[in-house]
């Protein structure tokens, strides 16, 4: 365990975006705003916080690549409290999305 002011390391850097994300869990929530992302998951903003363990459809939307990923995920994290967040690793990241979510963070790194 990290010591007070040490930082941990991460597998996958995170990254603040200006993306916006749909997903399917128990509900179909539309339009939710992207936290961070990185190539390991994401944290989005939502209403309607998932219980850990569930499995959600994702459809990733960016904008300045007018392009967008859909892919599966599962919740590792919640937080029912504000601001209202979940965090969500990939589960089905095959190289062709791995290649956009690689170009969408190299683009929003630069900026």
């Amino acid at each position: 365990m990290a010591e007070s002011g040490e930082r941990i390391e991460r597998a996958f850097p995170r990254y603040e975006v200006n993306a916006y994300v749909d997903y399917t869990g128990s509900d179909v929530l539309l339009y939710h705003t992207i936290e961070n992302i990185s190539l390991g998951g994401i944290c989005i903003r939502t209403p309607s916080v998932e219980d850990v363990g569930t499995m959600v459809d994702l459809v990733i939307n960016f904008p300045e690549l007018d392009s967008q990923v859909e892919l599966r995920g599962e919740v590792v994290w919640a937080n029912r409290e504000p601001p209202m967040d979940i965090g969500i690793r990939y589960v089905d990241l095959d190289d062709s999305k791995r290649e956009t979510l690689r170009r969408y963070i190299n683009l929003v790194r630069k900026k």
